[in-house]
């Protein structure tokens, strides 16, 4: 497993640089932050994270993989990435990450956080057959991760929620309840240490969903029979978390 120490003087020079530059992508494209501060600086520390890595600007959202003995990220999402440019932005107000948004999009997102905040309520409790029903889904909400954790509590489903994000991601805020990490930058080394069956109830988060949707489909070419995936990811996630 990768770490990075994010109070070295390497790191906080590296995410000086990159608070810079997304600056500069902001001004350059007329676009603002998400006013979702946390978001802003996951992003932001995962590209210094990747600059360190990889000498790239690789999306943190996207898993990065070895090509001709080169990293490459999936998709080529490298930052301000093409399709966020051409297509997410001007088509659903923001990137793929999250972090670049139209200024009509972020107005729209400070008053739903506001909406969200006044009108928020914990997920219901789950009957026994609902919780087996859940813990079998590919995909879930967070309302429904919630549901589960507490289900799993109370001991109706048994399930492991893993966060395929990075070290570094892992120290500055994790799901309360999630069971390992196993970073995609080192997925298969780290994978097998955890010994899981291919039998078990497994369920996969990342920051937004993009890396967990990636792992989950390479567990399922793999044969695990029971993969879940957190659609939005931590960043969407309504309940506990530690850091």
């Amino acid at each position: 497993m990768i770490k990075i120490d994010m109070n070295s003087p390497e790191f906080i020079e590296r995410m000086e640089k990159t608070v810079r530059f997304t600056d500069k992508v902001i001004a350059q494209f007329g676009w603002e932050y998400n006013p979702q501060e946390d978001v802003n600086e996951g992003v932001q520390m995962g590209l210094a994270r990747n600059k360190i890595m990889y000498n790239k600007l690789f999306c943190p959202c996207f898993m990065v993989e070895e090509v001709d003995g080169k990293p490459q990220s999936v998709d080529n999402r490298t930052c301000p990435c093409t399709p966020a440019i051409e297509k997410e932005i001007p088509e659903l107000g923001a990137c793929h990450c999250g972090i670049f948004c139209t200024p009509e999009f972020a107005a729209a997102k400070r008053i739903e956080l506001g909406m969200e905040e006044a009108t928020h309520t914990h997920s219901r409790g789950l009957t026994l057959e609902e919780a087996k029903m859940l813990v079998n889904k590919s995909e879930l909400d967070s309302d429904e991760m919630i549901s589960l954790l507490e289900a799993r509590e109370l001991k109706m489903v048994d399930f492991k929620l893993v966060d395929v994000r990075e070290h570094m991601e892992w120290q500055m805020a994790h799901i309360q309840g999630a069971d390992a990490l196993v970073p995609t930058s080192s997925f298969f080394q780290t994978w097998d240490e955890q010994g899981y069956s291919k039998d078990d109830n497994i369920i996969l988060y990342c920051h937004v969903g993009s890396r967990s949707a990636h792992v989950a489909k390479i567990l399922t070419d793999m044969e695990y029979m029971h993969i879940g995936n957190l659609t939005h990811g931590i960043v969407a996630y309504g309940g506990e978390k530690e850091k």
